[in-house]
């Protein structure tokens, strides 16, 4: 049996990083639990200071298939490479014409970068562009395959 699993990612600016990432991954904001109107309503029912409401942001595949993912307000700001990251396997696979794989690749590229993302760098493959690797506007790397 597996075990129920969702992804979290420290920033220091929640509402910078959540929205690039709804872009990055098709998701939606997860709805407040149930019986609640609002997510303000929830977390001033658990007793959340009104201060502290946007150290976080809750994002949910909308076809309710795929992990949740959240980020959480940090102090600290991000100093090294990704141990772990995440692969948008936008491409469609390596048996597609390497002309169409690079298509897909840059438009989902030039997403992220209207959304707040950098290039960190291309990587070539043996018949053209295998991945870019882009990082959010704080800096952590994900790469588009």
């Amino acid at each position: 049996m597996t075990t129920a699993w969702s992804l979290t990612i420290d920033c220091t600016d929640v509402r910078a990083v959540a929205p690039f990432w709804m872009l990055a991954l098709g998701y939606a904001e997860r709805p407040p639990p149930a019986g609640w109107g609002s997510w303000e309503d929830w977390l001033a029912a658990q007793g959340v200071p009104e201060e502290e409401w946007h150290d976080v942001a809750y994002l949910a595949d909308p076809e309710g298939r795929l992990p949740s993912v959240s980020f959480l307000r940090v102090p600290e700001p991000k100093t090294v490479k990704n141990r772990v990251h995440v692969d948008l396997q936008v491409s469609g696979g390596r048996d597609l014409p390497p002309q169409v794989r690079e298509e897909r690749i840059r438009a989902k590229v030039a997403e992220l970068v209207a959304a707040g993302g950098t290039i960190a760098w291309e990587a070539p493959g043996p018949a053209g562009l295998d991945h870019v690797t882009v990082r959010d506007p704080e800096g952590n790397e994900l790469c588009v395959v």
